[in-house]
């Protein structure tokens, strides 16, 4: 796994998605699995379904933020599927 990344989780229960970054992304999804992450406890458990390397923390939350603004599920959908459009 990446030390610096942007991720996406998917809900096993609702099917909702969650962006987030991190330095640290297998613990991050244990932490999130475990309840500890206030955004996410009701949709536990979380499946990893995304995520990119960074070259530093800030730029996986730039990043982050980015696609948090499309706030459109099927632009999710196509990162997810398809990856980046370089």
């Amino acid at each position: 796994m990446c030390a610096y990344c942007l991720y996406i989780l998917e809900s096993q229960i609702n099917k909702r998605y969650y962006v987030g970054a991190t330095n640290n992304l297998k613990e991050r999804i244990v932490q999130h699995n475990k309840g500890r992450v206030k955004s996410t406890k009701s949709g536990k458990p979380w499946k990893l379904k995304y995520y990119e390397e960074h070259i530093s923390l800030s730029e996986a939350r730039k990043r982050e933020l980015q696609v948090k603004k499309w706030k459109k599920r099927a632009a999710i959908e196509k990162l997810i599927n398809y990856g980046p459009i370089v």
